[in-house]
């Protein structure tokens, strides 16, 4: 489960509770800030990825979404990102493509994995094919 406080694209927080974590983050900018309770806290810096992603948080995906206006159909992008695994807080880097299909249905893919994202008007993950479901 996750709760995410959004102010933009560049500046949000959220608390993820995972069946053997709890995570806290906090997005500014190009500074990614995740402590999860009892193992520590880690400080993260974009670089030269083109965004942050964090393990089960589906707000990340929605970023490119929103920036390169992904809803409707279009070429896929490819994305350098910099994802933060939990409950370990370890950084990797990882090769992203986003397919926009058209109605708000993104294919996402990175190495052997693939999934649809579906997303709202706004460019807000609903379904995230196999893993995430947004519930309110």
């Amino acid at each position: 489960m996750e709760v995410a406080h959004i102010r933009s694209l560049s500046a949000a927080e959220g608390t993820q509770i995972g069946s053997t974590y709890e995570a806290r983050w906090r997005l500014d900018r190009d500074r990614l800030e995740v402590d999860v309770i009892g193992r520590g806290r880690r400080t993260f810096e974009l670089g030269d990825a083109d965004f942050f992603d964090l393990f089960a948080s589906a707000f990340f995906n929605s970023l490119p979404v929103m920036r390169d206006g992904l809803l409707a159909p279009g070429p896929p992008r490819d994305y350098v990102m910099r994802f933060v695994t939990l409950p370990e807080v370890d950084v990797i880097r990882s090769e992203q493509r986003y397919a926009p299909r058209g109605d708000r249905v993104v294919g996402y893919s990175s190495g052997s994995f693939a999934a649809d994202i579906v997303f709202d008007a706004d460019g807000f993950v609903t379904t995230y094919e196999g893993f995430l479901e947004r519930i309110s």
